[in-house]
C-alpha cells in the first residue's frame, strides 16, 4: 500500500465505511479496484487483530445475540460441486455478533454457517470476554441452547426471545418478510429479568450493517466474492462502528461508553493499524 497516498487511503476507506461498493470506491477516488481489495483485506486484518485484543475484561450487563445473513460467491441453492470445489466457502455466510444492550458496543462476532460448532465458537468467544455475570437473550435458535450451556456453565441468566411469524397477507410475496405475529420470552437458565428480554439492539445493529457494507444489500451484484474480502469488510465496518461512530442515543462513540477508549477515533487513526501491524 506504499503506492498510495494518505489522502487516498482515508478516501477510499471512508467510501468503504459509508457503504458504497468497491467499483464505487475505484471510480469516486480514481485508484484502481484490485488495489482497494488489497487496502481492505489488510486494513481489516489489522481492525479484527486489534479488537481482538482490546475488547476483552469488559463490565457488560446485558448481552444480546444474533445472526445476519449474507453469502458469498453464490446462494446456497445455488451452490454445485464445481462451485464448491473452486470456492469452499460459497454459500451462506452468516455474521453473529453480540452487542452490549447499555454501550451498544460489539465485543466479538464470527462469520460462519448457521449450526452449532459456530454457536459454539461464538459465544465461548463472548464469554471470555467478560468480567461480570450477565443477562443474555438470543433469538429462538436451538444452537444456542447448548453453547450457552457450556461457555457460561450456569454462571448466567439466559433467555430466547422466539417470534412468531405467518404468511404475508397480501402484496409483492417473493420478497417481502413474513409478518411476525408475536414474540415469546423463554427463561432458559437463571432469573432474566423480562423487561430486558430483547433483541432490538442486535437487530437494530444488523441493519447497520446492511447499511453500512454494500456487499450485505439484499438483491444487488455487489455481494462478497472471496471470504477473505468478506470478513475484511465486517471487521472494518465493526472498528468504524464501536470506535469512529457516535451513537445518536449516546452522544458518544460505544468504546468510549464501555470504558474501552478515552477518544474518538478518526479514519487516520483506524488506517495507522497498518503500521502498528507492519512494526510488530
Amino acid at each position: 500500500m506504499n503506492q498510495l497516498s494518505a489522502d487516498q487511503r482515508v478516501s477510499i476507506v471512508r467510501c468503504l465505511v459509508d457503504g458504497c461498493s468497491m467499483r464505487a470506491t475505484s471510480r469516486i477516488t480514481g485508484v484502481a479496484r484490485n488495489t482497494i481489495d488489497k487496502l481492505l483485506v489488510e486494513l481489516g486484518s489489522a481492525c479484527l487483530d486489534y479488537q481482538d485484543r482490546t475488547l476483552r475484561k469488559l463490565p457488560c450487563k446485558r448481552i444480546q445475540v444474533d445472526e445476519c445473513w449474507a453469502f458469498c460467491y453464490a446462494k446456497a441453492k445455488n451452490v454445485t460441486p464445481e462451485i464448491k470445489e473452486k470456492n469452499p466457502f460459497a454459500g451462506d455466510a452468516w455474521t453473529w455478533a453480540a452487542i452490549d444492550a447499555d454501550t451498544k458496543l460489539i465485543p466479538c462476532w464470527i462469520i460462519g454457517p448457521r449450526d452449532g460448532v459456530t454457536a459454539r465458537i461464538f459465544v465461548n468467544d463472548l464469554a471470555d470476554r467478560l468480567t461480570d455475570r450477565i443477562q443474555l437473550t438470543s433469538d429462538g435458535l436451538n444452537a444456542y441452547l447448548l453453547a450457552v450451556e457450556k461457555a457460561f456453565r450456569g454462571d448466567v441468566d439466559y433467555a430466547m426471545l422466539v417470534k412468531v411469524y405467518g404468511a404475508v397477507n397480501d402484496g409483492e410475496k417473493r420478497y417481502s418478510p413474513a409478518q411476525c405475529l408475536g414474540a415469546e420470552k423463554h427463561a432458559i437458565v437463571g432469573c432474566p429479568d423480562p423487561a430486558h428480554v430483547s433483541t432490538s439492539y442486535i437487530e437494530r445493529a444488523n441493519l447497520t450493517m446492511r447499511m453500512g457494507m454494500r456487499r450485505f444489500t439484499r438483491l444487488t451484484n455487489a455481494f462478497s466474492k472471496k471470504i477473505e474480502n468478506h470478513s475484511a469488510a465486517v471487521a472494518l465496518h465493526m472498528m468504524h462502528y464501536n470506535f469512529s461512530r457516535i451513537h445518536m442515543t449516546l452522544k458518544v462513540i460505544p468504546a468510549m461508553a464501555a470504558g474501552v477508549t478515552n477518544k474518538l477515533w478518526e479514519i487516520e487513526d483506524i488506517i495507522a493499524l497498518l503500521d502498528q501491524a507492519d512494526s510488530n
